[in-house]
C-alpha cells in the first residue's frame, strides 16, 4: 500500500467514525459506500477499507448480503465498555502520577482544561462540557505514554459518545464530576499514582451509575439507551 493510498484509507476512517460519534449517522443507519464516497469526495477504495477497519473497533456492523449498519448499542454494551474504562483510565491516571515534573503537565495543560469545564459549567449550563471534558481526559492517556492503552481509550471513549452513554444529564453530576477531576488531578500533581488510580476508577464508576439512573431499565436482552445525550461525564 502506498503512502497516499494509506493517508486517503486514515481520513475516511476519521471522517467516518466522526459521523458516528456526533450522530450524524445515527444507530440503525445502513453505511453505503456510494453515498460516503460522494460526500467525502473520495474513490470507494479506501472507504471499503475504513468501514472494515470501523467494523473491528466495533463502529460499525455487518450482515451477509446487507452490508455495513450504525449498530443499536443496549445498555448491556455501555456497562462492558463502562468497565473497560474504569480499569484503564486508572492505569494512566496512575503511570501519570508516576511521572517526574508531573506539576509542570497539570498546571499546563490538566488545570485549563479544568478551568474551561468550570466555566462552562456557570456561564453555558454545561453547553459544549462534553468535547473539553473528553479532552481532559485525553490528555491523561496521552501523558501516560501507552500506546496500546491510548489506542484503546480512544475507541472506548468514542464508543461511549456514539452509544449515548452520557450521564451529565443526571441533576448535579456535573458539578460532581467536576469535584473527582479536581481530585485526580491532585492525586497526579502531587505524584500519588495508588490514589490517582483510586479516584480515577471511582470518577468512572460513579459516571457509570449515574448513565444507570438515567437509562431505562433494561430487558435480559439489554434495552437500548432511551435518548441520545451530549456529554460524557
Amino acid at each position: 500500500m502506498t503512502i497516499e493510498r494509506r493517508t486517503y484509507k486514515e481520513q475516511a476512517y476519521r471522517e467516518i467514525r466522526r459521523m458516528i460519534v456526533e450522530g450524524d449517522l445515527t444507530p440503525g443507519t445502513k453505511v453505503v459506500v456510494r453515498m460516503l464516497s460522494e460526500r467525502l469526495r473520495l474513490s470507494p477504495t479506501p472507504i471499503k477499507a475504513a468501514l472494515a477497519g470501523l467494523e473491528r473497533d466495533g463502529f460499525l456492523t455487518t450482515f451477509a448480503h446487507r452490508g455495513y449498519f450504525v449498530p443499536e448499542v443496549a445498555v448491556r454494551d455501555m456497562r462492558e465498555i463502562y468497565e473497560l474504562r474504569e480499569a484503564l483510565d486508572g492505569i494512566a491516571a496512575r503511570k501519570a502520577a508516576a511521572l517526574p515534573g508531573v506539576e509542570t503537565f497539570v498546571q499546563g495543560t490538566l488545570q485549563p482544561l479544568y478551568d474551561e469545564q468550570r466555566r462552562l459549567l456557570e456561564e453555558e449550563d454545561g453547553a459544549g462540557y462534553s468535547d473539553v471534558d473528553i479532552e481532559f481526559h485525553r490528555a491523561i492517556w496521552h501523558v501516560a505514554d501507552n500506546v496500546r492503552l491510548l489506542q484503546f481509550m480512544d475507541n472506548l471513549g468514542g464508543q461511549l459518545r456514539f452509544g449515548s452513554g452520557s450521564s451529565s444529564q443526571v441533576p448535579g453530576r456535573i458539578r460532581h464530576a467536576l469535584g473527582e477531576h479536581a481530585a485526580i488531578m491532585a492525586a497526579i500533581a502531587e505524584g500519588r499514582p495508588a490514589d490517582a488510580e483510586r479516584l480515577s476508577r471511582e470518577h468512572v464508576r460513579h459516571a457509570a451509575e449515574a448513565f444507570e439512573d438515567s437509562s431505562a431499565p433494561a430487558d435480559p436482552a439489554g434495552a437500548r439507551v432511551p435518548k441520545r445525550r451530549s456529554a460524557e461525564h
